[in-house]
């Protein structure tokens, strides 16, 4: 199978890279490595797939130095006309949409970003799947979309009306983009509600990366809400095992929304914001100055997830628990950054 994962310089489209390279398909990875975060950090997964940071320019396809199935490019999904020869040149047969501005907070500080990235971008690529018979395109959506819904376990068949960022409001719509061109067009489409994803080479602005490194530093770990939050943090390995499965998974005329489905893609197992802080102070033998404050516009309180549709679809069942995970990242965290 040839597939095309867009956001492979980010942390889950390198994962789910390294898992398609290993399962032999003909992979193609697209990123524009903006500045978000460390681009260092970008260059690193990049690297550890076969492609040279020296070797990289804009509309340039590299071959991976380490994998013959394995090319990359550095593309903005805005640019239409760039995607629209990628797509007709290389004829995907399942594509994976992982590129979008992420983060909560920054949305409110950068509305347009998101726009651009989220909305823009996204209508590029269901046109470009639409008009290359693309047979399955499997996009990143967000357990944001539940908003502060008092409803737990989160499920598919909640109402998702009231988005309390930008963020949030984009991944609902793609959710409904997809679902129309699902409708108009019988392109099949899947779309996945992350959980609070961490792991080896995760985002700097994320959580646990926070949390190292001021422990490791030293350093007050900020603490929002007093502590008062909940997160159903979703191993690495246990989101590409659920991507990875839900690919040959197609939805089909018969589906009850034809050529259109939906899936929490989570832990299913909430944990204590205090609890995640401690098992971190554990992992890495040290313990973590709290500086206590008011919750984050934009928050919710508690993450949440209902995985039972995706269990029945696929089999999907997480194997890697809280204390496992963390152990993993931080035996990473101070091989990366020594310490």
């Amino acid at each position: 199978m040839k597939i095309l994962i867009t956001g492979t310089a980010g942390f889950i489209g390198y994962h789910l890279a390294q898992r398609l390279i290993a399962e032999g398909h003909e992979t193609v990875g697209l990123d524009n490595i903006n500045d978000y975060y460390d681009v260092r950090l970008k260059y690193a997964r990049l690297n550890e797939t076969g492609i040279n940071e020296n070797e990289i320019a804009h509309g340039k396809m590299l071959q991976s130095a380490d994998f013959t199935n394995y090319r990359f490019i550095k593309l903005n999904l805005e640019d239409r006309t760039a995607l629209e020869t990628l797509f007709k040149n290389e004829r995907f047969d399942s594509v994976v949409n992982l590129a979008a501005q992420a983060g909560v907070r920054y949305s409110i500080e950068n509305p347009h970003t998101y726009i651009d990235s989220n909305i823009t971008g996204f209508m590029n690529i269901l046109e470009c799947c639409r008009h290359n018979a693309v047979k399955h395109l499997v996009y990143a959506s967000s357990s944001s979309v539940y908003g502060n819904s008092d409803a737990i376990p989160f499920s598919e068949e909640d109402r998702v009306d009231y988005p309390i960022s930008l963020y949030a409001a984009s991944k609902k719509a793609n959710e409904l983009m997809a679902h129309t061109y699902s409708h108009l067009y019988r392109l099949p489409t899947t779309g996945l509600r992350f959980f609070t994803v961490y792991g080896p080479f995760g985002r700097p602005d994320m959580a646990l990366f926070l949390f190292a490194k001021a422990i490791s530093e030293g350093k007050p770990v900020k603490v929002f809400n007093n502590g008062d939050l909940s997160r159903d943090f979703t191993y690495i390995d246990d989101i590409v095992e659920g991507i990875f499965r839900v690919i040959s998974h197609i939805p089909g005329e018969n589906n009850p929304h034809p050529f259109y489905q939906l899936f929490n893609i989570g832990h299913s197992q909430p944990v204590q914001l205090m609890d995640f802080i401690r098992t971190i102070e554990t992992a890495l033998g040290k313990k973590a100055l709290l500086e206590m404050l008011p919750m984050q516009q934009g928050d919710v309180k508690t993450t949440y997830a209902d995985t039972s549709d995706l269990e029945k679809a696929v089999g999907y069942k997480p194997q890697t628990g809280i204390q496992e995970g963390v152990e993993k990242f931080t035996e990473w965290w101070k091989r990366q950054y020594n310490y």
